[in-house]
């Protein structure tokens, strides 16, 4: 992510990664999750927080998980089922569960398919945010599997020349194995910044870059300034100019893929939520998996080493940064807002769970 994003040393609290996953589980299991969900919705939001993503983590969302579930808004014992199949794909209705849950599940449905039938792909109607797409992307690698994920996001998207939210956020993760390499994770929202990059940005007093959103009448903002009320995304581009016709037009791919593919219609009509699309591609279905892993190491390396521009350090290909983040999180810990921490503790007071976060 850019510096803007970054909580500032001086003030951050590290926080080791169990001690901080141990506390979302048990946040959980006081809703009322089970054990077993409980923990897979805590690994998706700590692989975010380990990984750097910090829009992703429990920053962002946890809060708003845990408002949804205590409102009600979360089915927190789902009865997920297939209601559409053919042997390599199918559609699951999630049953309003957590897309912490259901994501992961459905990404297993499309790698059990994958590795029978060369290529598994699902789609989940009924859901709910998923989290970090990065993280249900990279379940396929231990598999030797290409994995995809792709997910409605939030009403918030204008299209081009447009001054309605007409389009999702609608991120797409794509991870691809390597051998020695960090592998190739690609997660990004097909707006010109993701949507909870501007609640980061509020919370660390900041304003919006030229190109990001809109004013209240739909007109892109092309200075630095304070982030407005009733504001709209932009897509990828920003403007016409630059290329915003781009990413309107893959918003409006995941969108068709998702909401409709999965038969939730598109949108402003949709009819749930969100939707998801989840694909598995088996390495040794369309080539030598070891050929593949050695020639996927030596692009990435021959990128990794590549000439800069001027001013410039490093060429970063998309997972390398997150790789080289985890390593550093894992010993140091997770950089956290004191603000976030001060929620964390009213929670854990609320619930009366053991406090393992620092004082």
């Amino acid at each position: 992510m850019l510096d803007q994003f970054h909580v500032p040393e001086d003030i951050a609290v590290f926080v080791d990664p169990e001690a901080m996953r141990a506390t979302v589980v048990d946040i959980f299991t006081a809703l009322g999750m089970s054990g077993e969900h409980a923990r897979q919705s805590a690994d998706v939001l700590l692989y975010a927080d380990v990984h750097g993503i910090d829009t992703h983590g429990v920053s962002n969302m946890l809060r708003v998980y845990v408002q949804r579930m205590q409102e009600g808004e979360i089915n927190l014992k789902p009865k997920w089922r297939i209601i559409r199949e053919a042997p390599a794909a199918c559609t699951i209705d999630s049953d309003g569960g957590h897309g912490g849950v259901i994501g992961p599940e459905a990404m297993r449905e499309a790698i059990a398919r994958g590795k029978k039938f060369g290529v598994g792909a699902v789609t989940v109607s009924n859901g709910g945010h998923f989290g970090a797409a990065a993280y249900t992307a990279a379940m396929a690698l231990e598999h030797d599997m290409i994995g995809i994920a792709m997910t409605a996001g939030g009403m918030a998207l204008a299209p081009t020349f447009g001054a309605e939210a007409l389009v999702g956020l609608n991120p797409i993760g794509i991870a691809v194995p390597s051998r020695d390499e960090a592998p190739y994770i690609f997660d990004a929202s097909m707006s010109a910044v993701a949507g909870n990059k501007i609640k980061l940005m509020q919370r660390l007093g900041r304003g919006t870059l030229p190109g990001w959103i809109t004013d209240q009448k739909g007109t892109p903002i092309m200075n630095e300034q304070e982030i407005p009320e009733g504001y709209l995304h932009l897509p990828v581009g920003g403007t016409r100019e630059i290329g915003s016709h781009k990413g309107f037009g893959l918003a409006m791919m995941i969108e068709l893929l998702t909401s409709a593919l999965s038969g939730g219609a598109a949108g402003p009509d949709r009819r749930a939520e969100q939707a998801h699309h989840f694909l598995a591609y088996r390495l040794d279905a369309f080539t030598d998996v070891e050929q593949f892993k050695d020639d996927v190491d030596a692009y990435l390396k021959r990128l990794r080493t590549s000439k800069t521009a001027p001013g410039e350090e490093r060429v970063y290909y998309a997972g390398l940064l997150e790789y080289e983040e985890a390593k550093k999180r894992h010993v140091v810990g997770i950089p956290y807002h004191p603000e976030v921490i001060s929620w964390f503790k009213e929670v854990i007071s609320e619930f009366n769970i053991q406090d393992r976060l620092p004082q």
